[in-house]
Formats: C-alpha cells, structure tokens, sequence
C-alpha cells in the first residue's frame, strides 16, 4: 500500500479523497492555489504546498509544479479526483517517469477513450452497442450529407475531444447540415484547439445510463450497477439515481455483463463509467470516462462499497477483492448537485457564506468542502456540495429527500437548491418518467420559477 498520497484536486472530492486515506491510514498531501488557502482539505490534510495562482492554468493544471510537490513531500502516489488532469494520458507518464504512482487508468486507456471516434471503434470492436454514426471523422459537408442521409435525419455533430455539451450541434434537416457541421466545428475549435467531429443518429428522448465498472489491471473486472443521469441541462448533468427508474434487473444485468467483460478484455485498471443513451428497451455506447465521478456516491450508497478506497487498492496493485456475485443492490439512491448559481438563468453566484446548516438524519450524506465563513471562489466551478440520500425504496428515497432539501440553509450567495425543491414535487420526477431532454422543457416552461 503507499505511504503517501498527494491530492491533485480541490473542493468536495480533494476531501472525499483525504477522508479515505485517513481511514487507509495513508498520510496525505493537500496542493492549492492562493485562492484555496483556507480551504478545507488544505487544513485536514497532513502537509499542503501551494502551487500557484488562482487560474487553474496555473496550479490545479501545472503538472511541474504538481510533480515538484510530489519531490518536497515524498509522496508516492497522486489521486487526481476528477477534473483538472484526472483523464490527461501525459501527466500519468510523467508521474510514472518519476516512479509516482498515478491513481487511475493506464495511460493507453485514457488516451484512447479520451478520443470520442477511437472509443466508439473499441466500443463497438468489444461488443458494446453503440449509436448509428460515422465510423471516423467527416471531412466536409459532402461526406456529412452522405452519412445522415444513410443513418436518417435528426443527427447529432460531435466534437471527436472534449465534452460538456461543447462541439455539439443537431441538424434535423438536410438544409440545417451545413450550418450545423460549421458550427460544431467551430466551437470544437475554440474548446478544444480541434475541429474534428463526427455524426451519430440523434435519438429524441433517450436516458442517459451509466455502468459503473471497477477493473483491476490484471483481467479482472466487475460492473457496480447503473446510474441514471437523464435530468440535465446543456448536457451537464444535475441529479443522478440508481438503480434506473427505466430498467429491471435482467436488462441490468445484460449490459452490465457486456460492459465488465470488455474491462477484462482490454485489462482495464481502476473505476470508470461506460455511458450510453436508451431508448426503447436498446443501449447506446456515447463515452467512457476513466475516472472517478462527480456521482459516485450514489453507487456506494446502494452497494456499500467505497469507490476511492477501491481505487486506491487497485492502483497499489492488489487484486480485486469483489467477485461479480458478491455486488448486491441494496434500496434506492439520488444525489443532487447544489451549485452557486441563479436557480433561474444559472448565472454564477461566488461569494461569502454566511450561514450554513446541511441537512442530516438516516440515509442523508453531504459531500461537500464549504462551511460557514467559506468564501466561494470565481475561479472554478460553481458546486457547494452533493446532498445524497438513501432509502429501501425509491419512494422512501424521495420523501427523504424532500425533507432534506427543506432542511439545508446556504445564505449569502444564491444556489440551486430551489430547483430541486421543486424537481422533488414534479409528478413526472416522482414517477420516474424522463429522459435527457426532460429538465430543459420544464425550465423552459418557468417550472424552476414555480
């Protein structure tokens, strides 16, 4: 096992990460920014070192000044939380150039599914079903027009880097190609400094599913059942829950079977989430992301199995310590993303809180960096903290969660807290009924408002 472990992130999961070293018995080093000084993983963990200026360019991304800190503290091993350079290839060699050890994926893995075109060729190569599209990019619009016309119109233009909704253009018609595939590329362009995108069929009102796996290098690899993160907006996903409203357990159990079986094949190490679209009873490969998640709480509220200490082990080069039978899906789970943002128009909201009461009870958890006095930066992103909560039942677990969202108390800054208060008493929330489109149409119809 390592001696000590050096946290390349900030916020809730620089905390999530040092809480499961301290339980490991792992020494711990906290890096930061002049903006993250007081923050609460610097003051929790064993020694911190600042690495830079508030611009993440220069600290949380400053892979010098990142690996220098890792020379000062003699830390063996860095956990990337996600983020930052938790899917960068490079920075996982440099460590490994350096004899640290990097707390996730190889880096062929993370390169390879890092590029959306050559994931979707290993995808479909291992025998995961993916969505009706390019086999590459497309080079102009002549190729485009071919494409769609072959796979039916709408489709969907997608930048082959990056993600977050950016690069992303839908063209219903053959007259709204052109203008579409320019503008993805454009956009491609300015996010990501590549203008290669491709085109896949778009499906109307598909979920988002997501299968979490766990691998540990050596041919060994189990699934930890789904997430359903359909309620999104502009592609960014705001409340996760699993099990799926939408699936049984022997559609769980399929594509849960075809995702760990091509972990193994390709020797996969560490956690990662397969994600699909589904629709109509059919799931459709979109992407890989080789790191922890933002909702992983949500797995191990419903298995009970901790996540970043499994990371951990496996990235010391233990062997699984699961088998696939012993996974057990254990009630409901749904988190909710609270950010410092306008609950109406999503404006950004930094600044001063000046009172702070999380909410608490049976099934309640918190995962969360801010306290009373904690001054939200403008630097980086808008989250306060995850509210996940727990219950025998999918019912259970919303009622338990509307009690919750009425206890928490943030003042001073504005948050999205009245949109989940009013997300938990939507009829089509409650029952389950939405899919990835759903919160754009109720916010556009007022409901955050309501």
């Amino acid at each position: 096992m390592f001696d000590k472990i050096l946290i390349a992130n900030r916020g809730e999961i620089a905390l999530r990460v040092l809480r499961a070293c301290k339980e490991l018995g792992i020494a711990t080093v906290a890096v930061h920014s002049t903006a993250d000084a007081e923050a609460m993983h610097v003051r929790f963990a064993d020694e911190s070192v600042c690495i830079g200026p508030p611009p993440a360019k220069d600290s949380y991304l400053n892979i010098p000044a990142i690996l220098a800190a890792c020379e000062i503290t003699g830390a063996d091993a860095v956990h990337p939380g996600y983020g930052f350079l938790a899917e960068n290839a490079r920075f996982a060699e440099i460590l490994a150039e350096h004899g640290v050890q990097f707390i996730g994926p190889k880096a062929e893995h993370i390169r390879l599914m890092g590029d959306k075109i050559e994931a979707k060729r290993t995808a479909k190569r291992l025998g995961i079903p993916v969505v009706p599209g390019s086999d590459g990019g497309v080079g102009n619009t002549a190729e485009a027009s071919r494409i769609a016309e072959e796979i039916g119109y709408p489709v969907l233009i997608k930048a082959t880097a990056g993600g977050g909704g950016r690069g992303m253009k839908v063209a219903r018609s053959a007259a709204e190609l052109p203008a579409a595939l320019a503008t993805a590329r454009a956009e491609a362009k300015a996010a990501f400094g590549n203008d290669a995108v491709y085109i896949e069929k778009y499906l109307e009102k598909p979920r988002h599913i997501e299968i979490q796996v766990l691998g540990d290098g050596k041919g060994g690899a189990i699934h930890l059942g789904e997430r359903d993160c359909s309620l999104q907006r502009r592609h960014q996903k705001v409340w996760e829950e699993g099990p799926s409203p939408a699936l049984n357990a022997d559609a769980r159990a399929e594509i849960g079977e075809i995702v760990a079986r091509a972990m193994r094949e390709i020797g996969y190490l560490g956690v990662g989430t397969v994600e699909f679209l589904y629709e109509e009873g059919r799931f459709y490969f979109i992407e890989m992301n080789t790191r922890i998640q933002v909702e992983h709480p949500v797995t191990e509220m419903i298995t009970g199995i901790d996540l970043i200490f499994e990371q951990i082990r496996v990235a010391a080069g233990r062997e699984l310590a699961l088998k696939q039978s012993e996974v057990v899906l254990n009630g409901h789970a749904i988190e909710c993303r609270i950010n410092a943002e306008n609950p109406v128009s999503f404006r950004p909201s930094p600044g001063k809180i000046l009172h702070y009461h999380p909410p608490g009870g049976l099934g309640v958890r918190v995962d969360s960096a801010v306290y009373q006095g904690y001054v939200i930066p403008p630097y980086y992103d808008s989250l306060v903290g995850k509210l996940i909560v727990h219950g025998k039942t999918r019912t259970e677990c919303l009622m338990r969660l509307k009690r919750a969202l009425d206890e928490v108390v943030v003042d001073g800054i504005e948050t999205t807290l009245p949109l989940f208060r009013a997300l938990v008493r939507e009829k089509d929330v409650i029952d389950g009924n939405y899919h990835i489109h759903w919160l754009e149409d109720f916010l556009a119809r007022g409901g955050a408002d309501q």
